[in-house]
């Protein structure tokens, strides 16, 4: 349409918007579940638009950063071995979404402050009408808190010590800083009958966090560490995998198909075939686990051991255990957590939101080879110092119905503006202790575009 009509109708036409189910309905028409009518996570559709927006980039310009760039971030995690006092390092995969657990545990039912200036005889007229339900809170800093402590690592096998099994102490931090960092509370816990529960639990939160205590420092000069050479033997276990021929991957994904769903095909039919991929994915794209993530390794017979060094008769008593998640998440859960069969059942159940996302980063991140052929770039750093630029919150009761609405903070005013679906308003009083998902702002980049999309 030329710009003259487009002014002369106005751009509030409702023909000229974008209603958010039309926007679902582009980004997850591909997808298993976003294509369909029924609410999903949140966090799940974020991070599955930022893969599609860096699919559609790379496929444009190879040589141009991804948008999720923005918003990716490592941590680092710090074993002590309690047998020798040793120490090894481990960097995470890139993330995108900063997940943290609510440890309901601490909270408090906190009086509001209507609630302290109430007289004796108001408070017992509140009791003998209707009970108000009372909703605990939990500060921010106890779910840092909670995230950061020391964890007791019962089962971790150590190369260095003859592949033996010997307990040790983990901690957490941050490697880099991203400029964008996404949070998301995890407000839910599994019920009796293992499905989603929402907690009712109001977050204290500050619009403006400091991170900068939770940074790593990396290896000290005064630290011993497990010696190089037993880590480098391990990481070429765990790097180790069938060989899929990228060219193939891509003709079939550019079909619609989920990445790992063609994954799964091209290891059935040797790795290169896409004819005999195609016809593999059309008799099994209903099986229930052809969108699961694979493992790093060959997956078949099973042995005491796989080529990630992983004993597989642990994978398959935590199977058999759980019963409800597949081997191959299983077996990625025990990679991550070098065997230790308690702490890999803790991932699992903590990264149950978004899981396949969760191993397909554990996954990039065991591929150096790729990542040495030019598509990897550093990622951006600097102080832990942040600002609340935007929110995300569910309303609800249940997990898998309810509402999504959004809150921006605008930068000239400070004030809040609510999205919900296309009513777009400002916001006297935004829910900042009921969010699911945070935005915040590095403030030191605040006027300081990235060079490298400029």
């Amino acid at each position: 349409m030329p710009k003259e009509e487009l002014e002369a109708e106005g751009p509030m036409d409702p023909k000229y918007r974008v209603a958010p189910r039309m926007f679902k309905h582009l980004i997850g028409k591909d997808h298993v579940d976003f294509r369909t009518s029924q609410q999903q996570d949140a966090s799940q559709f974020l991070q599955y638009f930022l893969e599609q927006i860096d699919r559609a980039e790379a496929k444009h310009d190879r040589e141009m950063i991804s948008l999720s760039n923005l918003f990716s971030f490592q941590t680092e995690e710090r074993i002590v071995c309690n047998t020798d006092q040793k120490i090894k390092y481990k960097d995470s995969a890139a993330e995108t979404i900063w997940s943290l657990r609510v440890p309901m545990e601490k909270a408090e039912v906190l009086p509001s402050d209507s609630e302290l200036k109430e007289e004796p005889e108001q408070k017992k007229q509140k009791q003998d009408g209707e009970v108000k339900k009372e909703i605990p809170t939990i500060t921010f800093s106890q779910c840092l808190d909670a995230w950061s402590s020391e964890t007791t690592l019962d089962d971790l096998r150590w190369p260095h010590l003859q592949n033996g099994i010997h307990p040790a102490i983990s901690t957490t931090r941050f490697k880099t800083f991203p400029r964008y960092l996404w949070i998301q509370i995890q407000r839910y816990e599994l019920g009796p009958d293992w499905q989603p529960i929402k907690l009712e639990v109001n977050l204290d939160i500050p619009e403006s966090i400091d991170l900068s205590h939770y940074k790593g420092a990396g290896p000290q000069d005064n630290e011993s560490l497990v010696p190089k050479e037993q880590e480098e033997v391990t990481t070429e276990m765990a790097g180790a995998q069938s060989e899929i021929s990228e060219a193939a991957l891509g003709q079939l994904m550019d079909m619609g198909f989920g990445m790992n769903g063609c994954k799964r095909a091209l290891m059935a039919v040797g790795g290169s075939d896409t004819e005999a991929a195609m016809n593999w994915i059309f008799e099994h794209n209903q099986d229930p686990d052809f969108n699961d993530p694979l493992p790093d390794s060959s997956t078949t017979a099973p042995s005491t051991s796989n080529g990630s060094g992983i004993d597989e008769s642990v994978v398959l008593s935590l199977v058999e255990s759980l019963q409800m998640f597949t081997i191959d998440q299983v077996r990625a859960a025990l990679t991550e957590t070098n065997g230790a069969a308690d702490r890999a059942a803790d991932w699992l159940f903590s990264h149950m939101d978004d899981l396949d996302g969760a191993i397909a980063n554990l996954q990039g991140n065991n591929a150096p080879d790729s990542q040495e052929a030019g598509q990897k770039v550093e990622l951006e750093d600097g102080e832990g110092k942040y600002e609340m630029v935007g929110m995300i919150s569910h309303i609800g009761k249940n997990t898998g119905s309810g509402h999504y609405v959004a809150h921006i903070k605008r930068k000239d005013n400070g004030k809040w503006v609510i999205y919900n679906d296309e009513k777009v308003a400002l916001s006297e009083n935004p829910p900042i202790e009921h969010a699911y998902l945070y935005l915040f702002q590095r403030a030191d980049t605040f006027g300081s575009p990235n060079s490298l999309y400029s």
